[in-house]
């Protein structure tokens, strides 16, 4: 039985990134894999729910420093892979082939990086671009999200072999079989979810509606997530004069209550990998606002059909189209909302799963 192992930040994370790696170790584990995932901080405590099958397990116990600790991770990344006996190794985000490359190095295990973000995003962190060459150079595949961060790829490393090696998977939809006939029970409800950062522009959104609240002040605007930014997104809301109309809700793993309740979903991000939450919203049938950021909007919003686009940053131009959104008429809105809801089904896990056993 083949052994794949995905090396993750800690599994026990609510986003994105998280979400789509269990997806894809479930399904690889149901067709008699035998699959981990090894954390490289923590990850005992699963966000998301595992088939019985996987095995979780750490790098640490605990947060370290990890520029005091290349080497010591180099060697316990090789140790785990020879000890488990792991045939292939999906690093989940670019920036552990910094560890991964040297770990690997003489051993016979097939090397995937599993590319979250886009190339054009290294975060401030200049070992995500030093992981990205090393990937580039000594990896087997490099899996990316979109056929446009494809060409950023090709773009960014002239290697003659790079184009071979880059295979398009997009992220799967978590949510299927919804039931979408409820558009009596819609509440007049925006929703937005991430985590509350920078990169995820709710400044921008609620700065949006903040221009159009008045317009429609039986709408709420719902912004589901954790983070640092929560303080300063509570007080942006008073001095706009919308805290009493926006409401930042912490992250649950119950997040379908949300999008089962809304009318609409909003994408703010300033950037993206893929954006995992229009995809999730799509499932319930939302007609999407978004942002037309690099990465991964554009590829799942027709505009004009199952949503809008709108340029990136733009917050005249966000706030319009979400009041637009929120005056279509009833015909106009079941027909975005079903067009919405096929688009999600189209990356259900069933369809995506064969492009993952073909490179593993």
């Amino acid at each position: 039985m083949k052994k794949i192992c995905f090396l993750i930040g800690n599994l026990n994370n609510s986003g994105g990134t998280e979400r789509v790696t269990t997806l894809i170790a479930n399904a690889l584990a149901q067709k008699d894999f035998q699959v981990s995932i090894l954390s490289l901080v923590d990850g005992k405590q699963p966000f998301f729910e595992l088939v019985p099958s996987i095995k979780t397990y750490s790098l640490y116990p605990e947060k370290i420093s990890f520029k005091k600790n290349f080497f010591g991770a180099v060697w316990r990344i090789r140790k785990f892979v020879t000890q488990h006996q792991i045939d292939t190794l999906v690093v989940v985000d670019s920036i552990s082939c910094i560890f991964t490359v040297p770990a690997l190095i003489g051993l016979n295990i097939k090397h995937i990086c599993w590319e979250h973000f886009n190339f054009n995003v290294n975060l401030g962190v200049k070992y995500r671009d030093i992981g990205r060459k090393w990937a580039a150079k000594c990896c087997d595949k490099i899996v990316v999200l979109t056929n446009r961060d494809k060409e950023l790829w090709l773009e960014g490393i002239k290697k003659n072999n790079i184009n071979s090696k880059l295979v398009t998977i997009p992220n799967p939809n978590p949510y299927e079989n919804t039931n979408i006939d409820r558009y009596s029970t819609r509440e007049k409800v925006i929703v937005a979810a991430g985590r509350l950062t920078e990169q995820k522009g709710f400044d921008l959104l609620i700065k949006a509606w903040a221009k159009i609240s008045n317009h429609h002040t039986e709408w709420v605007l719902k912004i589901i997530g954790s983070g640092e930014d929560k303080e300063s997104l509570e007080l942006l809301a008073k001095n706009e004069n919308v805290d009493s109309s926006v409401e930042l809700i912490p992250a649950t793993k119950n997040i379908e209550i949300f999008y089962k309740q809304a009318s609409i979903f909003c994408l703010s991000s300033r950037y993206e990998g893929f954006g995992m939450v229009i995809l999730e919203a799509q499932a319930f049938g939302l007609p999407v606002v978004s942002f037309e950021c690099d990465c991964g909007p554009s590829d799942l919003i027709q505009h004009g059909k199952n949503g809008y686009l709108v340029p990136r940053e733009d917050i005249d131009a966000l706030s319009k189209s979400l009041s637009k959104m929120m005056s279509l008429s009833k015909d106009d809105y079941i027909e975005y909302s079903y067009n919405a809801y096929l688009n999600a089904n189209k990356f259900n896990v069933k369809n995506l799963l064969n492009l993952w056993l073909e490179i593993v």
